[in-house]
């Protein structure tokens, strides 16, 4: 807290007055990032004109808002551990995640084949994973000639969504067990 009050030119009287603690002002700061990253990944959601196309520009959206910030990012994505304020903040960004991946939920119901319920229960979830693994992963890699640019990361991960999701809806029904 105290390097952030520095960074920010003030107390740490006033962060805790205002947060708490720690965890206090990591839960603020996430609920400030998911309302950003909704409104982006949702513009993103909706200009696209075909669901890979939708993918592509979600995963962009993200990654975008994580490589502007990345400290930002890091700050609110970390699952703090320790006491039970620690466990709290944990517990809040666990719904950071599911929020973002309902986000992109509703795109892929429309590329899926009806009765296909066990696949979007667990795909969005799957694809918050991949997204958020491969994208931490890629944003701590150094600069380097054979580092994608962000539109070739985002454009790798959506293929990757995307060719699963595909396999799936083109899987007939019977073949598989839903819910």
């Amino acid at each position: 807290m105290e390097d952030i009050a520095a960074a920010a030119g003030t107390s740490k009287s006033v962060f805790y007055r205002y947060f708490g603690d720690k965890a206090g002002l990591q839960a603020a700061m996430g609920e400030l990032v998911l309302a950003q990253m909704q409104t982006r990944i949702g513009e993103a959601a909706r200009a696209a004109q075909t669901p890979h196309e939708g993918i592509r520009a979600m995963v962009a959206a993200y990654l975008g808002m994580a490589a502007s910030s990345p400290h930002v990012y890091e700050f609110v994505t970390r699952v703090p551990s320790g006491g039970p304020a620690d466990a709290e903040a944990g517990a809040a960004f666990g719904t950071f995640f599911d929020a973002v991946g309902s986000m992109i939920e509703e795109p892929m119901q429309r590329l899926l084949s009806p009765g296909r319920h066990a696949t979007i229960l667990y795909w969005p979830t799957a694809a918050m994973g991949l997204v958020r693994a491969a994208g931490e992963r890629w944003l701590e890699a150094p600069e380097t000639p054979s580092k994608p640019t962000l539109d070739a990361m985002a454009a790798m991960i959506a293929d990757w969504l995307f060719a699963g999701i595909v396999a799936e809806s083109d899987t007939p029904n019977s073949s598989k067990e839903t819910p």
